[in-house]
């Protein structure tokens, strides 16, 4: 099963075409280079693939990877649904 930050990285180089070199756990969407519109589409991407409410907001594009992953798997663990794994981040 993919982690929450593997699906993370597998569409942000897939759908973004984000370079795989420029993916580490610190880096933030704005650092990215993702507008306001691909955040919104790719918290929408995520909320489709794991079934949690994921709002984007001013603050959204200043996440890390590694706060949108956990606040992913915070999300399925209140949810009953347990976390995405063990090492879901590097």
């Amino acid at each position: 099963m993919h982690t929450v930050y593997d699906h993370l990285v597998t569409v942000l180089t897939g759908k973004f075409e984000v370079g795989p070199e420029e993916i580490r756990p610190e880096v933030t969407l704005d650092e990215l280079g993702l507008d306001s519109l691909a955040v919104t589409e790719l918290l929408i991407t995520l909320q489709d693939r794991w079934g949690v409410p994921l709002e984007p907001d001013d603050s959204a594009a200043g996440q890390s990877l590694r706060q949108l992953a956990d606040a992913v798997q915070a999300h399925l663990a209140a949810a009953g649904q347990g976390s995405a794994g063990p090492g879901a981040l590097p």
